[in-house]
């Protein structure tokens, strides 16, 4: 039997958890807040001047909102763990758990099941909430469109949104409501029966049911076009009537009221459906699409080419059978140009023209054709990327989880500031492989997964990398620690800069510095010559010399820079920090320059009288001992 003790957490994942959860809630918020701006402007000129409730506003920003969540919420991960460990990095509390022994996979363990919970739960989103959501959203949207407008007209600009007219006004009285100077022209019943109203002033209202517009007019005249019962005009003149008046009273056909459309419309779409409905969906496009390629395949194979039919009728058991017949072999080679040997230049070109026409005929029926074929590929892999698209939203928020937090531990930055930035620039790299991966799978450039997975695989080794560097306490960004990688690999190094000493203590020995440079040279010479019977692949990726090789260049550097020969010191100079495959010679040639140099000041220094030696030590002793005195002066 488990014990209720053993699901308990436990205070460190506790802690995590609270650290966690209330910046995820606030960046979610602020990432919904901004794509909701986005969609907003996107279809603000759908909702402005429609005479809206607020319920049906309400009603779209919450679908909207809904089908946004696949956008904001692996933005709100990223940027959630990159201030909850950028937090915990920056007041060393990271670092703390750490000293503790704990692994930075222990530390994460908590937020990585959550994650896990999370991605399952964007699935059966994906799957079950989000087709709903979306239905309901462009059933708004459609029926927002087809929504005739308020009427709001402009002052001195003539308004023609209501159907068959066209409203001027001089001047309005907002206060009042009152429209001054009205010009009205009416062509609703056609333009025999046309109609114009001059009115000093106005209001403009709707009636109970919103169904009719309502004019109320003062002090004006009307000029109406009608026709006579037989239609005859006289000597081409068009009757009219004309009407003055000190109150008019006019209603007009105008549908104010918001109608939705159906939903079937946009359920039987793939927007609208889930995987099981897509699969389905899927399957019987193939079908269709597998049928009429057969249906083709059989109309071209009946249709004669060159005048052979590929069927031949066979009268078998009763009945006239279509069998394919053998293969015909012309005895001669078919001569094209014989239409030219026609009797008579015209017959000729009737023969041409006859050829040019049943080409451009089956060149239309073709391309007719393919369109249809195209146009069925075309459905079906748009089915097949929204149930790809089912599955990408779970592993984004894992795939931002693991960038987001290991980077997080390795700036220590804490706040809003660093962790945003970062963020939009991981975010947007995303957005431009997802929009270009989906572009290219619907228009068939790329197979659907690999489109649709396009920003995934991208952005999968960059989260494997971060993990990587932050659990071995790596700095991602040391930028001398790539600029060394790179000189390495591209075979550059810096240069060594070596000033004389001013004050030597122990003079160095020309022998014993001559002993160093050839033992250096002999080793390399070693190293040259196993490397030699290397694999070509093991040469080149292997070093120019070993780590105690190195050591010791640096340790011969150094003693030669003791040395008070001026041709020394520049030599010195001439040498790189590391050698590498790129500067071997001309390492191995400098150190051979000063092995010269070397060789005759050893032979002397063999050759001088030991007074002179001891007069040089004793020299030196003075020196020194002058020197203690100077600094005791000071003192």
């Amino acid at each position: 039997m488990l014990k209720l003790s053993q699901f308990k957490l436990k205070r460190l994942d506790t802690f995590l958890l609270q650290r966690f959860l209330p910046v995820l809630a606030m960046t979610f918020c602020i990432c919904m807040f901004i794509v909701m701006m986005q969609f907003l402007w996107r279809f603000i000129e759908d909702l402005v001047g429609k005479g809206l409730s607020f319920r049906v506003i309400a009603e779209l920003f919450w679908y909207a909102a809904l089908t946004m969540v696949p956008t904001a919420l692996p933005l709100a991960i990223l940027l959630a763990s990159l201030m909850t460990f950028g937090n915990l990095g920056e007041k060393f509390e990271l670092t703390a758990i750490k000293s503790a022994g704990i692994s930075l996979y222990r530390i994460m363990a908590p937020l990585i099941i959550l994650m896990v919970m999370i991605a399952i739960g964007a699935f059966f989103f994906q799957n079950d909430v989000l087709p709903v959501a979306q239905t309901k959203m462009y059933t708004l949207i459609f029926s927002m469109k087809q929504k005739s407008p308020e009427v709001e007209i402009p002052e001195r600009s003539f308004y023609d949104q209501v159907p068959g007219m066209n409203l001027y006004v001089d001047r309005k009285n907002q206060q009042t409501g009152v429209l001054h100077g009205m010009i009205i022209y009416d062509a609703g019943r056609g333009m025999d029966n046309a109609r114009i109203i001059l009115a000093d002033s106005g209001k403009i209202a709707f009636t109970e049911d919103k169904s009719h517009l309502f004019l109320h007019l003062f002090k004006g005249e009307l000029f109406e076009n009608f026709n006579s019962s037989t239609g005859v005009q006289t000597r081409g003149y068009m009757p009219f009537r004309r009407e003055s008046f000190n109150e008019k009273k006019v209603f007009i056909a105008f549908d104010a009221n918001f109608n939705r459309i159906d939903e079937q419309g946009i359920r039987s779409q793939y927007v609208g459906m889930n995987i099981s409905q897509l699969s389905e969906a899927i399957d019987s496009l193939q079908e269709q699409v597998d049928s009429i390629g057969r249906e083709y395949g059989e109309e071209m194979k009946e249709t004669p080419l060159v005048g052979v039919p590929y069927y031949q009728n066979v009268f078998r058991g009763g009945q006239m059978v279509k069998e394919p017949q053998r293969a015909v072999h012309p005895k001669q080679k078919i001569d094209i140009d014989s239409v030219f040997n026609a009797p008579n230049p015209g017959m000729a070109k009737s023969y041409l023209t006859g050829a040019q026409a049943k080409i451009k005929q089956r060149r239309a029926e073709y391309e007719f054709k393919s369109l249809a074929l195209t146009e069925h590929k075309k459905l079906m892999r748009r089915h097949d990327i929204e149930m790809q698209r089912k599955f990408t939203l779970s592993l984004a928020c894992l795939i931002f989880f693991f960038i987001g937090a290991p980077l997080g531990a390795i700036i220590k930055k804490g706040g809003i500031g660093t962790p945003l930035v970062i963020s939009v620039f991981l975010f947007v790299i995303y957005f431009i492989f997802d929009n270009m991966g989906y572009k290219f799978a619907r228009d068939g450039k790329l197979a659907v997964w690999e489109g649709i997975w396009l920003s995934s695989m991208v952005m999968l080794p960059l989260g494997i990398f971060f993990t990587y560097k932050a659990v071995g306490d790596s700095s991602v960004f040391d930028f001398d620690a790539y600029k060394r990688f790179f000189h390495r690999v591209l075979g550059i190094s810096d240069r060594r800069y070596v000033k004389m000493k001013e004050i030597v203590l122990e003079p160095v020995v020309p022998a014993e510095l001559a002993a160093e440079v050839k033992a250096f040279l002999t080793s390399m010479d070693e190293r040259a010559q196993r490397m030699r019977h290397r694999f070509v692949l093991r040469r080149w990726f292997s070093s120019t010399c070993t780590h105690a090789q190195e050591e010791q260049f640096d340790d011969m550097v150094n003693h030669l820079s003791y040395s008070s020969d001026k041709r020394i010191i520049s030599l010195l100079n001439r040498l790189p920090m590391v050698p590498n495959r790129r500067n071997v010679s001309s390492v191995l040639a400098t150190c051979r320059q000063i092995l010269n140099i070397l060789e005759p000041a050893k032979v002397e220094a063999e050759a001088a009288p030991d007074d002179n030696n001891s007069e040089t030590i004793d020299a030196t002793d003075s020196a020194v001992a002058d020197s203690k005195n100077n600094d005791n002066n000071e003192h």
